[in-house]
C-alpha cells in the first residue's frame, strides 16, 4: 500500500464518519495531547538520545478512533533540531470481544511517516489485541508489517492505576499510573531493525506516571526505564552501544 492510499483510506473514513455523525455530534469524542521525554525509546530501539516533542490529536466515535502523532526533535543530537522526524497515522476499533464481557479487543492500522529524507522508509503495520478487564489488566498486541519489515512485533503489557493517592493542594489530586511491557520480535522483525535473523525477546519497558488533573487537563510527569532482554540484541549496536535506558518525561493532555 503507496502513502497515497493510506491517505486515501484516512480521508474516506473521516468524511464517513462527519457525515453519518453530522447530526449527533455529542457523540464525538476528541483528546489532544502533548508528550516531552527525555529520549525517544520505540520498543527498544534508541531512535533519539536527547529531548523529544510528542504531540498528537484523535478523534472518537463509537468504538472508532482516527489519531495523528508526531516526534519532533528538540536537540541537535541527530541534527534534526527543529524537525518533524516522524508522523504516525492510527486508525482503531476497540470494543468488547463476543460473549465476554471482560475481555477487550482492538483491531486497527498505523502507517509510519518519515518525512526527513534518509530518516527511514515509510510503512504499514496492521494490529490487533486482546486485554482482560481484571486487576493489572493484562493484555496481548500483536503488530504486523505488511510492508517494508514484513515482520511481526508481539506486546506483552501490564497496568494498574491508583487514584487520588495525594493531594497537592485543594482539589487537586495526584494518581499513579504504572505499566510494564515485554516486547518479542519475529525472525524477519529483528533482521530487519537489529541485524540477528532470529525471534527473540528484545525489550522491557517499565514506567510509573503521576498524573494530575488542573483545570480539565491531564498533566503526568513520568519516570521510565527500559532495557534491552535478548543477548543477541543487547548486543547489537545498531541504535548504540547502551543497553539500559532511565529517562524522565512529562505528557499534558485533555479531552473534549
Amino acid at each position: 500500500m503507496t502513502k497515497v492510499d493510506v491517505w486515501l483510506v484516512v480521508a474516506s473514513v473521516l468524511f464517513s464518519w462527519t457525515n453519518k455523525t453530522a447530526l449527533a455530534k455529542d457523540n464525538i469524542s476528541f483528546e489532544v495531547t502533548a508528550d516531552f521525554f527525555g529520549k525517544y525509546i520505540w520498543r527498544g530501539q534508541n531512535l533519539v538520545d536527547d529531548w523529544v516533542f510528542q504531540p498528537g490529536v484523535s478523534a472518537g466515535y463509537k468504538g472508532f478512533t482516527a489519531s495523528a502523532w508526531g516526534n519532533l526533535d528538540l536537540t541537535t543530537e541527530n541534527d534534526k533540531n527543529g524537525d518533524f522526524t516522524e508522523a504516525d497515522l492510527t486508525l482503531d476499533y476497540s470494543g468488547q470481544f463476543p460473549g465476554i464481557e471482560a475481555l477487550g479487543c482492538s483491531v486497527g492500522l498505523i502507517y509510519y511517516d518519515f518525512p526527513v529524507s534518509g530518516a527511514a522508509d515509510d510503512t504499514l503495520e496492521l494490529y490487533w489485541g486482546l486485554a482482560l478487564d481484571v486487576p493489572a489488566n493484562p493484555s496481548v498486541t500483536f503488530y504486523h508489517d505488511v510492508d517494508e519489515v514484513d515482520g511481526t512485533y508481539i506486546l506483552l503489557g501490564v497496568g494498574h492505576s491508583f487514584e487520588d493517592v495525594i493531594e497537592i493542594a485543594h482539589d487537586i489530586p495526584v494518581g499513579i499510573d504504572l505499566a510494564a511491557g515485554l516486547g518479542w520480535g519475529s525472525s524477519s522483525y529483528n533482521k530487519f531493525y537489529w541485524g540477528p535473523d532470529k525471534s527473540k525477546l528484545n525489550d522491557l519497558a517499565l514506567s510509573a506516571s503521576f498524573p494530575v488533573k488542573i483545570s480539565g487537563w491531564t498533566v503526568a510527569p513520568s519516570v521510565n526505564y527500559v532495557t534491552l532482554v535478548g543477548d543477541d540484541i543487547r548486543q547489537s549496536n545498531v541504535y548504540g552501544t547502551d543497553s539500559d535506558f532511565f529517562f524522565v518525561g512529562v505528557g499534558i493532555s485533555k479531552a473534549f
